[in-house]
């Protein structure tokens, strides 16, 4: 949710972005700003350790013995990965110590230590309890020579030339590159491909094909539509999807950018009118709106939903209870009307997840050096095989042929240049809070399509002008 993943019961925030997207931290993760400001003061200059001689196979000059602290969140891509991340970096640093810290309690453990100018080394800020990424961007290491270092087993390339498209930018804020967003999600609606091809169900291309298809899907017993309720972000990925289908990707950006009365667009209205009809309709798993991430993916997997949006990390989420049988698949959003703007391959996918390295951790050059390893073909091959998911590390993973992989694929392929991607969800989080509770008013027949457009936008209009909050732009 990400842009990230999480286990059962915790929230997934993909960012999204993702992820994520995905997704960020503003239902749950508002972070005390305070502490944040605290460590402003003494997070300005590293205290890395020194003394490592720069060279080729070094080039950020880590000494061979300066211990590495590395920080995992452990949701639905598990941390197996990093242990062989950390493996790689002792072959090359056999002296140095490297402590492995798994957890999902980001925000709870780690400001305190951000506040008192100590710092792990390495971070992977992602899930419900995560740092708001807009604010704590200030107190993170520059990692533009990471971008321009060798790849460590690509030859001929930079680590930048490696990745997938969107990836700096995704890791950019206010100019500088802060994060590796190395989680690669795609979002879409999932299925399970074995029941479909046995019933002569079709993917659906526009919203008048999908909402004909529940119909059938009804009548053959089965719930045609669910989603994670108890956390309304997961419903809102296709919101945001079919807003930026039906009204371009001018719109995102308007929105992102907080411009006046962005919220307004048709494409909005649009959009919230087709999810009334799913919600009214009849179409709704019983009790979705309030089941957890996992327990709506299970309705999928034992055939009692048939569709539901997600992203990327689910095959690996849910690989415990998920019979051989299933063909997990993913497909993007379906188109609304004749004349939407981005055409119905369009799809969000991004590089998400937050691995960053903190301004005043202790072995800054060991923590980019960390970050290299992740972003070699060698380790981002070893996270799709441990997690069933794709890297921002370009042709990495191609070996791996799940169904879920393998559609995926052909989704990001068939997208080509239309990629949807949105940036409010990771940037201001009480505008992301009240996105989600108006989602779960929709959802719940609470409100109207008209009334939840001007609850957001009056949260909007809030965060523009409230000049405590950073602002960040997008320009495309």
């Amino acid at each position: 949710m990400s842009d990230t993943q999480e286990t059962p019961g915790t929230a997934d925030l993909s960012r999204r972005r993702l992820l994520r997207a995905g997704a960020a931290a503003g239902l749950l993760a508002v972070p005390a700003a305070g502490l944040l400001e605290a460590c402003a003061s003494g997070g300005g200059a590293s205290s890395s350790s020194s003394g490592g001689a720069k060279s080729a196979t070094n080039p950020f000059g880590v000494k061979e013995d300066a211990p590495l602290e590395v920080v995992i969140f452990n949701g639905g891509f598990g941390d197996a990965y990093a242990k062989f991340d950390e493996q790689m970096y002792n072959k090359t640093f056999a002296k140095a110590k490297v402590q492995h810290v798994s957890t999902q309690k980001i925000q709870d453990q780690y400001q305190p230590r951000f506040a008192a100018g100590n710092p792990p080394d390495v971070l992977d800020n992602d899930g419900a309890n995560m740092m708001a990424i807009g604010q704590l961007s200030s107190q993170l290491t520059d990692l533009t020579d990471l971008l321009d270092a060798p790849s460590l087993d690509i030859a001929g390339k930079k680590v930048k030339e490696t990745f997938l498209p969107g990836t700096v930018d995704q890791g950019t804020i206010d100019g500088k590159f802060v994060m590796l967003p190395y989680n690669y999600t795609i979002f879409g609606f999932y299925y399970d491909a074995t029941v479909w091809d046995a019933k002569g169900w079709k993917a659906p291309t526009t919203g008048q094909e999908m909402l004909t298809l529940f119909k059938t899907i009804k009548a053959a017993g089965v719930a045609p539509f669910a989603y994670a309720g108890h956390f309304p972000y997961y419903m809102g990925w296709p919101l945001c999807d079919w807003i930026a289908k039906v009204g371009g990707n001018e719109v995102s950006v308007a929105i992102d950018n907080l411009e006046p009365n962005a919220w307004k667009d048709p494409s909005v209205k649009t959009t919230l009118d087709f999810i009334t009809e799913i919600a009214k309709g009849g179409y709704l798993y019983p009790g979705t709106q309030g089941l957890t991430h996992t327990q709506s993916q299970q309705a999928l997997i034992d055939g009692k939903a048939a569709l539901l949006p997600c992203g990327t990390w689910l095959s690996n989420e849910m690989k415990a209870t998920t019979p051989a049988t299933v063909k997990l698949t993913i497909i993007p959003v379906p188109s609304l009307t004749s004349s939407d703007k981005m055409p119905y391959g369009a799809a969000r996918a991004s590089a998400a997840g937050q691995y960053v390295v903190p301004k005043a951790a202790k072995n800054v050059a060991g923590g980019k050096e960390f970050l290299r390893i992740m972003a070699s073909k060698q380790a981002a091959d070893k996270f799709s095989e441990l997690t069933n998911s794709l890297t921002c590390i370009e042709g990495a993973g191609t070996g791996v042929q799940s169904s879920s992989m393998v559609s995926a694929s052909a989704m990001i392929k068939n997208a080509g240049t239309n990629i949807i991607q949105w940036h409010f969800t990771d940037w201001y989080d009480d505008l992301y809070k009240e996105f989600q509770n108006q989602i779960d008013l929709l959802m719940k027949g609470q409100t109207t399509s008209d009334k939840w457009i001007a609850a957001v936008q009056k949260a909007a209009d809030k965060t523009a002008q409230d000049s405590s909050i950073p602002k960040h732009k997008r320009s495309s």
